[in-house]
């Protein structure tokens, strides 16, 4: 799994972002450094723009 979130527009799943972001808690034992904070951010946009995104298909 890329450490790095997809870019805009991606295809990936929120509960596939979601995975991503469970595992770089699991990986940091909890304790962001400044770098894994921002992948963490990105990767929480990323989810929510997916979850949207999932909301808008089943409506």
């Amino acid at each position: 799994m890329s450490p790095h979130p997809s870019p805009p527009g991606s295809a990936r799943s929120a509960a596939e972002v979601n995975e991503q972001i469970r595992a770089l808690w699991l990986r940091t034992g909890g304790a962001l450094s400044a770098e894994e904070r921002t992948e963490y951010e990105l990767l929480v946009v990323e989810w929510a723009r997916a979850v949207r995104e999932e909301i808008i298909r089943a409506a």
